[in-house]
């Protein structure tokens, strides 16, 4: 945390001198008081009514731990810093919670944190910068419920069945959470960076060629395991001239990043349905009788670096202002496991400046510690403790005007965009997120060599840390020093559609581009993802036809459309004939250019794709900002590296004895418990919308999916209280292989089949095979 950032922080725990403090000792958490009432309907899907924020806590945390204990409690220990302790320093962590290489790296890291009691201080801050009373109530009553599941004994997951490591919880736990989820697309994704970052020795690194920086920038976030489409539709588009939302998010299958599905009642003031992240206490995406969202991953870079000039001959001490400051250095010790299972204590040596810590990385961009520079990473989800609130606010809305003010007033969201629609029949895009207070003006007043150009290319600021007027300052309206001015951000409130896949703000809608807005925010007037484009044009072949209807958009999602297949694959198999291939000319040219499971053909055309995608030479056609949905275009035959790809692609089916008309779905799969599970969807480089991302091993072909499409979600409000709705959690509510509900719901995503939503009470009660549960805290 930056000193300004600790001064107000520290303003702020004085102001809350009487708010009762937050315990790590779950023998503080106590239940009494608490009660919930949870009804189970098809699929295992839990709705939660109590009287009060702490008993609706309860009754989640209880359920949330019935499906996912195991997960859940992974992510205890690791934000605890305990997995070397567990499970020995060399293991990998499952990297839902920070990029952490190693367990120990993990836990230096989050040790590091849990020294500092930088959670605990945000915490126990008044509102809006620390949390509301509602979110503090529920986080006291989700640990609570948690806790009362783990005591009952019920666990039935082989994962964590009597293992050392399953412990309670406490309120902080559930904070802490929050605020690595905050942190993951900053500090987080450098975690390694972090911890390894020490003075040089003897042997110089070497800084990095300009030209490879700009490399760096250009993969920079490239290969995060997240992203989404959304689309929103208002009365303009719709049938039955009301909203229409479609949510898609992309995230990892396997790991305790997953979503987990509920509704959340409080009678008279609150009804939500939808999904949260694991361990969240409350919904993240999803729509109460009159407003819907979700979430799609968004552009903004999230973080500043700052370049500091060191003293020669001291490369731990560096100039500010003409005057010379020395870093700081934090001891963090971690048990370790040896292999004799004794525990050992490890030191490792954090270096902080006063812009932040010490990073020797970010992405691929080397940002080498010398003796003559280095550099300080600077992110201000690093003192946001807010995401929270803003879902809990956005649980509460009724209107795409109400969720802007939300967004505007809680400020919380880290690295996502939000896109809405209502039953007035508004379409909202809204990018409002925590991002570093760097405006264009800032930037190039402020900017290294270095930061100039990973600016003008990624968004991504690098300071002058030589000046202390160049860290980010308090802008007017902000609840924290050193973030953006939230009416900075694009907004875009229509009667039409609006749209994203994880592109920038400028084509949320093609008939009204948004521009002129900070370079950190995302970039304008250049090429688009095949996702975004097959996203809009799918929703101009629709509307060219007819407007939306709820069954509509559940048809969009899942037609599978390969968006790469469409614009190039008459001129693959022209040039594959021209090739005198034979077979694979034939497999293409059979293709029904979709992504579905049952599709022969898509295999061939996904692992050309791969390969063929970066040639400069692919298309006949280049962008053109004036015509971005369908440029670059006319794909070219003549292209030496797509020749190169397709014959690579032919000789790796045949090596991995795959036939080249194999169907997709016989090598694109899940497995639960011995079934295999065939699954439709494409992915990123082919511009399906239905994301699915497997591994490939050469010689053997995909191994399971561990990556895409999650919780989702098609809402239409008709005028009827109970709206319209259609979920899939497309890895099912529970990781226990042996719960019912643990791949009941892939079985349907396989078949592209879809869960009716029960939203009001007399559908819940029709529900056949109800299971109610009571629980009062004792």
């Amino acid at each position: 945390m930056s000193r300004t950032g600790l001064r107000v922080a520290g303003t702020a725990v004085a102001a809350a001198a009487v708010l009762a403090p937050v315990s790590s000792s779950a023998d503080t958490v106590g239940e009494r008081g608490m009660s919930a009432t949870i009804r189970y309907t098809e699929y295992g899907i839990p709705h939660i009514t109590a009287p009060d924020y702490a008993g609706l806590g309860y009754g989640t945390g209880y359920a949330a731990a019935k499906d996912d204990l195991c997960l859940i409690a992974q992510g205890v220990v690791t934000l605890r810093g305990e997995r070397s302790k567990y499970f020995g320093p060399d293991a990998s962590p499952d990297r839902s919670l920070s990029s952490a290489s190693t367990n120990l790296a993990g836990d230096v890291f989050f040790t590091g944190i849990n020294d500092s009691g930088i959670v605990e201080r945000l915490a126990a801050a008044p509102a809006p910068y620390g949390p509301t009373g509602e979110v503090r109530e529920l986080s006291r009553g989700w640990a609570a419920g948690y806790n009362r599941y783990l005591r009952e004994g019920k666990n039935t997951d082989p994962a964590c069945k009597g293992a050392a490591w399953l412990r309670p919880i406490t309120e902080l736990d559930v904070y802490r959470r929050g605020y690595a989820l905050a942190m993951l697309g900053g500090s987080g994704m450098v975690t390694d960076q972090i911890t390894d970052a020490a003075p040089p020795g003897d042997a110089q690194p070497k800084a990095q060629p300009l030209e490879k920086s700009a490399e760096g920038v250009r993969k920079l976030l490239a290969n995060a395991d997240m992203g989404s489409n959304a689309i929103a539709a208002g009365a303009d588009a719709t049938a039955n001239g009301r909203g229409l939302l479609l949510g898609n998010p992309h995230y990892p299958w396997h790991n305790g990043r997953r979503f987990w599905q509920m509704q959340q009642t409080i009678p008279g003031k609150l009804d939500v349905s939808g999904a949260a992240l694991l361990g969240a206490p409350s919904v993240n995406i999803g729509h109460t009788s009159t407003f819907a969202w979700s979430h799609t991953v968004a552009t903004g870079v999230p973080f500043s670096l700052t370049e500091l000039r060191l003293v020669p001959g001291d490369p731990t001490s560096y100039f500010v202002d003409g005057k010379i400051e020395k870093m700081t250095q934090r001891k963090v010790t971690v048990e370790v496991r040896q292999p004799d299972g004794s525990l050992k204590p490890v030191t490792r040596t954090q270096w902080r400046s006063r812009y932040g810590p010490i990073v020797t990385s970010v992405s691929s961009i080397g940002l080498p510690w010398t003796t003559w520079n280095a550099y300080a990473i600077s992110d201000p989800n690093a003192t946001n403790l807010r995401l929270a609130n803003t879902s809990l606010a956005l649980d509460r809305a009724r209107t795409t005007d109400e969720a802007v003010r939300a967004l505007k007033q809680t400020q919380g969201l880290p690295w996502v965009n939000t896109i809405a629609a209502d039953s007035r029949g508004r379409a909202l895009f809204a990018q409002i997120q925590v991002l570093p207070n760097v405006t264009n003006a800032f930037a190039d007043r402020c900017n290294s060599l270095l930061g100039h150009l990973t600016f003008r290319q990624a968004g991504l600021a690098i300071l002058d840390g030589t000046r202390s007027s160049c860290a980010p300052g308090k802008a007017p309206g902000t609840v924290q020093p050193g973030i953006l001015d939230p009416d900075r951000y694009p907004v875009l409130n229509r009667g039409d559609y609006v749209a994203n896949s994880n592109d920038s703000y400028w084509l949320s809608n093609p008939e009204e581009p948004l521009t002129g807005y900070d370079r950190i925010i995302g970039d304008e007037k250049t090429a688009r993802s095949l996702r975004t484009r097959s996203g809009i044009v799918s929703v101009q072949d629709q509307l060219a036809k007819s407007r939306f209807t709820r069954a509509d958009m559940q048809d969009l999602v899942f037609a599978n459309r390969d968006q790469a297949g469409e614009l190039a694959v008459a001129g693959t198999v022209e040039m594959c004939r021209g090739m005198r291939l034979g077979e694979p000319c034939d497999v293409l040219a059979e293709w029904d250019r979709t992504a579905d499971a049952d599709s022969r053909g898509a295999l061939l055309f996904d692992r050309y794709w791969r390969k063929a995608l970066s040639a400069w030479d692919l298309w006949k056609t280049p962008f053109d900002a004036s015509d971005p949905v369908n440029t670059p275009r006319d794909f070219n035959p003549g292209s030496w590296a797509a020749r190169k790809a397709l014959i690579d692609a032919v000789d790796e089916l045949k090596k991995s004895n795959i036939p080249l008309d194999a169907p997709l779905g016989d090598h694109q799969y899940v497995m639960r418990n011995g079934e295999k599970i065939p699954l439709g969807g494409g992915t990123e480089d082919l511009g399906v919308l239905n994301k699915i991302e497997a591994p490939w091993t050469p010689g053997k072909g995909y191994t399971e999916v561990n990556t895409g499409s999650s919780y989702i979600q098609v809402v239409s409000f008709d005028g009827d209280p109970c709206p319209d709705t259609r979920t899939l959690l497309t890895y099912s509510q529970s990781a226990d292989p042996t719960s019912p509900h643990y791949a009941d719901q892939t079985r349907l995503y396989s078949k592209k089949q879809w869960v009716t939503e029960r939203f009001c009470t007399s559908e819940i009660n029709e529900a056949p095979g109800l299971k109610v549960v009571t629980l009062t805290g004792k």
